[in-house]
This record gives structure tokens, sequence and C-alpha cells, in this order.
């Protein structure tokens, strides 16, 4: 047996002993996170088991298939949890992993700014020191999960007068203060999962500096190569459970066995998945309607489907890597450029399977309904919503112009535009607007 079928084995027999539909979906996240199957690709002193990424995949579709709820989603799960066990210390690993862990916290991403998004280390968000603590004044935007996040990874500028690396700091910030203002972002796709946050003289306690004092800029890179392998071909899944996790959204008190159906089948709470299953959605769909006797809508359902094996051979790849003592520079970046590409042709494909229903799409939850009754094909939804989103992940987490940038420079060693960035004192560079 495999050190991956063993995982397989080890979790299902947990879950035989652990699993109760009838507890709340804070008491199971407790269990499961206390237990090191939440989050089992992190450390051991940090709620994990140490496993490595396919092994933490399997972990998940373990519990899927054993009709348990899955892990806490989200991006306490997929970035803070382990950006905070590299660089965070034992009381910061305590207080802040075991809450997402299990649930109890639910975390946002406070990095980009309306003059500060690809050229990230240029953000203007200040925090000044009084006391014991850190007054930040400063705008951020695209905050997916702002409205329902108890915590936010926030970026801010400590120090103007070194340059601008230099001088970030990375905080874990109370989002529920008074200060800290979310505003939603309506998309194209009639939801709102992005938000704008303005921050006004909000307080930071001193010991919520992750990494140290001006060292943000390090420790924002490791959350950015979570968010990328995380977001990238091959990367896995974030993998949460139906409910949401944290305070706002009010699930850690209703029954847990509410979010499942039955064995490898999600509760009716779960979000519809835009990205990892749109190969078989895809594949299925066109079965229903016919068009799998197109050969050139199936040549590109398996040009999707050898992408996305790539995906995963890269991902294998790395892993015997690493545990040998190597790597592959730049996959992260890679793998992010890859998804791009993977859902560009499953827009692509996917409306040309639709035909002229692509062109309908509901913007609110009982037009969705409305549509689905009336066209009877309730996956159209799903493709469309996945057509007019597909845009984001080529711009979110570093444009794919910003990894092809990184790759150019860092992997292949191609020469940078003059800039004197990394020597002028921050206060010094022009600033844009």
């Amino acid at each position: 047996m495999s050190a991956v079928e063993d995982v397989a084995a080890d979790v299902k027999a947990w879950l035989a002993e652990h699993w109760d539909p009838d507890l709340t979906v804070g008491q199971w996240w407790e269990l499961l996170g206390n237990s090191g199957w939440a989050a089992p690709s992190l450390p051991e002193d940090a709620f994990g088991k140490g496993l490595s990424r396919e092994e933490t995949v399997r972990v998940q579709q373990a519990i899927v298939e054993f009709g348990a709820l899955g892990a806490p989603g989200g991006l306490g799960l997929m970035l803070a949890a382990p950006t905070i066990a590299t660089h965070g210390d034992d009381e910061q690993k305590r207080r802040y992993v075991g809450d997402i862990v299990s649930g109890r916290q639910a975390w946002c991403q406070l990095f980009s700014e309306p003059n500060a998004g690809s050229d990230l280390a240029g953000l203007q968000t200040r925090a000044e020191r009084d006391g014991d603590e850190f007054v930040v004044n400063g705008q951020k935007v695209w905050t997916s999960g702002g409205q329902v996040a108890d915590l936010g990874m926030l970026l801010a500028r400590t120090d103007p007068d070194v340059p601008k690396h230099q001088g970030i700091s990375y905080f874990a910030v109370d989002m529920h203060q008074p200060g800290v203002e979310v505003r939603p972002l309506r998309e194209m796709t009639g939801r709102a999962l992005f938000n704008e946050v303005f921050l006004t003289d909000a307080r930071v306690p001193a010991d919520a500096v992750i990494g140290g004092l001006n060292n943000g800029w390090a420790v924002a890179n490791t959350t950015l190569a979570f968010e990328r392998a995380g977001l990238g071909a091959g990367g896995g899944s974030a993998a949460g459970g139906a409910a949401t996790p944290g305070t706002v959204a009010g699930d850690l008190d209703r029954r847990a066995g509410d979010y499942v159906r039955g064995v490898g089948q999600r509760g009716a709470g779960a979000p519809a998945g835009l990205f990892g299953a749109s190969e078989r959605l895809l594949t299925e769909l066109a079965k229903s309607n016919g068009a799998i006797a197109d050969p050139c809508v199936r040549q590109d359902l398996m040009r999707l489907h050898i992408l996305n094996e790539i995906g995963r051979f890269m991902s294998q790849r790395q892993k015997a890597l690493r545990a040998s003592g190597g790597d592959i520079p730049g996959l992260g970046n890679m793998a992010k450029l890859s998804m791009s590409q993977i859902l560009r042709l499953s827009r692509d494909l996917g409306l040309r399977i639709l035909g002229p229903y692509g062109t309908l799409h509901a913007y609110r939850a009982e037009d969705r309904k409305a549509l689905d009754a009336v066209t009877g094909k309730p996956m159209a939804g799903m493709v469309t919503d996945m057509a007019l989103f597909t845009p984001g992940p080529s711009i979110y987490g570093g444009t794919d112009e910003i990894q092809h940038n990184i790759l150019g420079e860092r992997v292949l060693g191609l020469p940078k535009e003059p800039s004197n960035d990394r020597t002028t004192a921050f206060k010094d560079l022009p600033k844009n607007g």
C-alpha cells in the first residue's frame, strides 16, 4: 500500500470513530482541527501532520468520499495558516492557526490597493507605532471574503524612509473594530465576492506583527507562493466544507450533517465549483446535449484533460524533488499561468457546447432558479458563471504578465527593467495618482 493510500485509510478510520452528523459545525471542526486532519500539510507544531500536497489532496478526497463535512474553507486555511506556520512565533501559531483550522475565525487578504496592484510593494497604507499598538490608515481593494472575515492579512508601510520593499510589515488585523469599513464590489457575474476596505485609525497590537517589523515583504511573498500554488493547475483545492467559517456567516451553530447529502456528495449549501470540476462538468454537458459528437468538441475536451494532467504531474514532480532536497524554480508561477490557460479553454469550450443558451445569464439567486426552470439546463448557469469570472484569475494573485516577468527575471535570469526602487527611500519615489 502506498503512502497516499495509507493516509486515506488512516483518515477514514479516524472519521469512522469521530464523525457525527448531529454535531454542530463548530464542534465538528474543533475535532477535525485538533486532530490534524483539517490541514494535514501544516507542520505538526501548527495543528497539521506535515504531509505532502498529494497526500493532503487525498485526505480531502477521503473526507468527501466518507460523507463527512470537509475542513473550513477560505483564505484562512489556504493562505494565513501556512504563512503563520512559516513565519509566526509559537504564540501566534497557537492563537491564530488554532482558530483557523477549527473554523472559529475567517480571514481575508488586505494586500492590493487602488494604486498598488501589480506593483504591490508600492502600497501606501500606513501603520504608525503608538505605544503597544499600530494605528493604520489606508485603503485596500479586491478583498475576497472581506464581508465575512474576522481577521485580515494586512500589509502596511511601517517605515517610509527606506526602499519600498524594506519598509513593509505584515499584520493580523481585527476586521470587526471601529475604523474598518468593508464595501462589496459587484462583479459582472452578478455576485459580490470582492470588496474594497477602508481603514481609518484602525488599531493593531504590536504582537500581531507576523515575521518581524519591516520584514513584511518576505512574509507576503510566502503568502503569494501559497496563493499561486493553491490557484495553479495541479495545486489541488482549498477543498473546504460547504459551511462557511468564522463568526459572521452564522454556520458554526448549525448541524454539521445538514451540509452533506451522502457519501461523496456535498450539501446544498456548497458553492458552485467553477474551476476544479470544469472538465467533468463540460464532458457531462456535451454528452447531455449531443455536442460530444462534434470532433472539435472532443478534441478540446481532450486538450483540457491533458492540461489538467500536466498540472497534476507537475505537482507530483515537485513533491518528489522536495523529498530529495530539490525544487523547480518558478513552479508556482507556471502553475498559475497554466490555470489561466485552462480556464480560458473551459470558458470557450463551455460556451460552444451551450450554444445560444450561453447568452443567458441570471445575476440574482432568485433569477437563477427561474432561468433553470425555463431552460431545463441547471448546468448552464455554472458555465456562464465560469465564463464571466474567467478573466479574474488571470489578474488576482499576480497578473499573468507579472508571472511572466518573475519567470523571466528570477528563473531565466533575463535583465530587469532599469529602476531605483530598491535603493531610494519610499517617501522619495514618485507616486501614482
